[in-house]
């Protein structure tokens, strides 16, 4: 019996043979000079565009008679774009060498910007990794308002803080606070001398009359909060709070920091019954050697004092571990998202242990004339990068949070503080996102006093 050809088949015999069907191929994208700058109103030429940093494994070793450091650093990150090269902010350090994926990279510099050029470009979504090796002597970054940042020398070592772009000085980066990252460091130095950084101890090893200490932090970390302090410290691990602490203390500043560690467990947990679970897994400080530095910065989990801080100044630098450095702001000029929560933070602990209310607070700052600096400008629009430390940012962002909690009641704004830490944990968030969700959780339009209290200028009329 003869098979009979399907429809189908027939017509392919009776009719011209069809070209086959043509397939569009979409040409990638072409690769592109990642950008010097991710455009930050107030620092513009911070940070670098075209990937976000993933991981910095940080290896320096440091030498206390010239003060010199000869480094390694290992950036694995992951590009948002093809990139034909990118940028990193690096100052003043010698570079050696640099690879990209393990292939020699070109290298050049321009100013503050490091740039490197693959053997190959890099496609869109692809993980790449950057070795950098360097060496000299790191330097110090005078601020607009005369302090000091970077690598700082101390009596016996030196310290390196951060804030805001003073990372650049001892490792190559994308230092800005929208690229946050883990990173594991380790610090060789002279046998007796001891390296302290952020997180945990993870090892310890002495060998040919030299220590290497390695720190990791697993946790997201923005540049500007990553430090190592280098000098004759002990490190106490007494664990008199709920989450596990390290806090170390310079040799010249025992007797006075001695009751550092007890109270840095009760301002962890203190933090946590209010803001809710600490973020970390560890929590501490660093207690410097002297008065040559005149500020405290709130590195991660172990904020830095150049002496031995009082208590309330403690307070402040453990609420930053909640606001400003796991809830990190987007741009600098959301800088009262750290340090107005920070200080409202202060005055929550002065109230709850028989201080004054932060009612009374807020009116003792309310009284300042129209003419001090405290209502020169709106806290949540700094003029300029020089003011984003200024009075307003800090205390009238404070006022702004009490003048929230007189308008939602204890309740609601116990939930905001709550909710901001949680939903916005281990990530950026601007001023706007905190304003939303004021509104949603509040249930009415605050607008007219987030416009009043954070935008602006000169002093708010009273109610």
């Amino acid at each position: 019996m003869r098979r009979r050809l399907p429809l189908c088949a027939l017509l392919c015999l009776l009719l011209p043979a069809c070209a086959p069907a043509r397939t569009t191929v979409r040409p990638a994208d072409p690769a592109t000079a990642g950008a010097k700058g991710v455009g930050d109103p107030l620092f513009p030429t911070m940070g670098n565009g075209g990937y976000q940093v993933e991981h910095y494994g940080l290896s320096l070793s440091y030498e206390p008679a010239d003060g010199s450091v000869t480094a390694t650093a290992e950036i694995g990150a992951r590009t948002d774009r093809a990139l034909s090269s990118f940028s990193l902010d690096f100052h003043g350090l010698q570079v050696d060498r640099a690879t990209v994926d393990g292939a020699p990279a070109g290298v050049t510099r321009t100013g503050d910007a490091l740039r490197l050029t693959p053997a190959h470009d890099l496609a869109s979504d692809t993980a790449f990794t950057a070795t950098i090796a360097y060496h000299g002597v790191p330097e110090a970054l005078t601020d607009p308002d005369g302090s000091q940042e970077g690598w700082l020398k101390t009596p016996d070592g030196a310290v390196a803080l951060g804030e805001p772009n003073g990372s650049m000085t001892w490792f190559p980066g994308n230092h800005h606070p929208s690229d946050k990252a883990a990173y594991d460091l380790t610090v060789s130095v002279p046998e007796g001398m001891t390296a302290v950084s952020n997180g945990e101890l993870s090892k310890q090893e002495t060998a040919n009359g030299r220590t290497s200490f390695t720190w990791h932090t697993a946790e997201p970390m923005a540049s500007y909060l990553a430090t190592v302090a280098i000098g004759s410290f002990t490190l106490d691990r007494t664990a008199a709070g709920t989450v596990p602490q390290t806090v170390a203390i310079h040799t010249a500043q025992a007797k006075r920091a001695a009751d550092v560690p007890a109270w840095v467990a009760s301002a962890t947990d203190w933090g946590t019954r209010l803001f809710g679970p600490y973020p970390f897994s560890s929590t501490g400080a660093t207690i410097g050697s002297g008065p040559s530095i005149d500020y405290a910065l709130e590195t991660q989990t172990r904020p830095y004092f150049n002496h031995a801080p009082d208590q309330i100044s403690l307070v402040h630098e453990i609420a930053h571990q909640w606001f400003g450095d796991s809830v990190t702001p987007g741009s600098w000029q959301d800088m009262w998202l750290n340090e107005g929560f920070a200080t409202y933070a202060e005055w929550l602990w002065q109230e709850q242990h028989a201080g004054p209310t932060a009612a009374d607070t807020f009116a003792e700052y309310y009284a300042l004339p129209k003419t001090d600096d405290l209502w020169s400008f709106p806290p949540a629009n700094p003029p300029s990068a020089e003011d984003v430390s200024g009075d307003p940012v800090y205390y009238r962002g404070a006022m702004t949070l009490q003048k929230l909690r007189e308008t939602v009641g204890d309740t609601t704004f116990t939930s905001i503080l709550q909710t901001w830490a949680t939903d916005h944990r281990h990530a950026n968030a601007r001023t706007t996102d905190f304003t939303a969700l004021c509104t949603k959780l509040a249930g009415k339009d605050l607008t007219p006093l987030f416009q009043k209290w954070l935008y602006t200028s000169g002093k708010p009329a009273t109610p």
